[in-house]
């Protein structure tokens, strides 16, 4: 039977969702480092230190932020509500426990709002100042997010035909001690939900996120008049979206080693080594499949995801019919 948290959290509870909070914001620019670790290995490159976000961060940090004249307060504020929309994100996700006192609020449908609201809030930023390379990063973001966010609903209503809910962490609760293999609709979801992954994280094939090249940038266009601080939260805000979306799938498709009850700070110790193996794994993979692929034109981005939206319908086909 599914736990029903506190309506009234305790401060015990409240204690722990702020470590789970402050852990997930800390670890999601060493998964970063890690991914870029990895794509150098496999690509016969020397790989730069695993701390190398942490450096970019504090170096960006401590510059003087230059802004255009013209620039408004949706430019300025929204690199602190990018941040701000991916930290509440994290805290509500089941990265390391399925009881905690937000996790009512942990509908996946929810979330999906959560990225939909940050991704309109960088276009419109990326549109404010005027620049050429603003406003098409921003109409490309958007043509991504308008294709991506159909596939990634799907996903998740095929999740919670397993569980009943579109709670995270009764999905969670529900799969956990249960083999893959048992629900056949979540192998079509799993493959949906990497390739959405890639597509709204800027990865390879739809995006490069090291790019140099203006004409082909998607995310990095929007976010090129950005300096020192402004920039370092976007940094962090896109590590901690790459860093939820992992732990969005590990919840729908492998919760093994998530705490059931989160008192005090004892199950840390089982639940974040499993976290940080889990994190390996799908940087590694992540990695791969990059170093595998080759960078589609943007006009060929719509097949990719229309293909991730078909193979989640399949999966919530197969679900309904072994349901029936």
């Amino acid at each position: 039977m599914t736990r029903i948290p506190a309506l009234v959290p305790t401060a015990s509870g409240l204690f722990t969702q702020l470590v789970v909070m402050l852990l997930s914001v800390a670890l999601a620019p060493l998964f970063s480092g890690w991914l870029a670790q990895c794509r150098a290995w496999l690509s016969n490159r020397s790989a730069p230190p695993l701390w190398q976000p942490y450096r970019r961060l504090r170096k960006l940090f401590a510059k003087e932020a230059v802004l255009a004249h013209d620039a408004s307060p949706l430019f300025r504020s929204m690199p602190y509500v990018l941040f701000a929309l991916m930290v509440a994100a994290a805290a509500i996700i089941p990265s390391l426990s399925t009881d905690l006192p937000l996790a009512a609020a942990a509908d996946a449908i929810a979330l999906v709002g959560f990225f939909a609201l940050a991704r309109v809030g960088i276009a419109l930023a990326g549109m404010d100042i005027g620049t050429a390379f603003g406003s098409m990063g921003a109409r490309r973001e958007m043509m991504i997010g308008f294709l991506a966010e159909p596939a990634l609903l799907m996903v998740l209503f095929t999740s919670s035909l397993v569980s009943g809910s579109t709670l995270l962490p009764t999905i969670a609760e529900t799969l956990r001690g249960q083999a893959l293999a048992l629900h056949p609709a979540l192998d079509f979801a799993a493959v949906a939900f990497v390739m959405v992954l890639l597509a709204e994280n800027a990865r390879i094939p739809v995006d490069n996120p090291t790019t140099h090249l203006e004409l082909t940038m998607i995310h990095e266009a929007m976010v090129l008049e950005y300096s020192a601080r402004h920039l370092a939260l976007i940094e962090w805000a896109s590590s901690l979206k790459l860093f939820n979306y992992a732990c969005i799938g590990f919840a729908l498709f492998m919760p093994w080693g998530l705490a059931a009850h989160a008192d005090g700070l004892a199950w840390l110790l089982p639940a974040l080594p499993a976290l940080l193996l889990k994190l390996a794994a799908a940087g590694a993979g992540i990695a791969l499949l990059e170093t595998l692929s080759a960078k589609l034109r943007v006009f060929r981005a719509p097949e990719f995801l229309a293909s991730a939206f078909l193979l989640a319908v399949i999966g919530l086909l197969v679900g309904l019919v072994l349901e029936h």
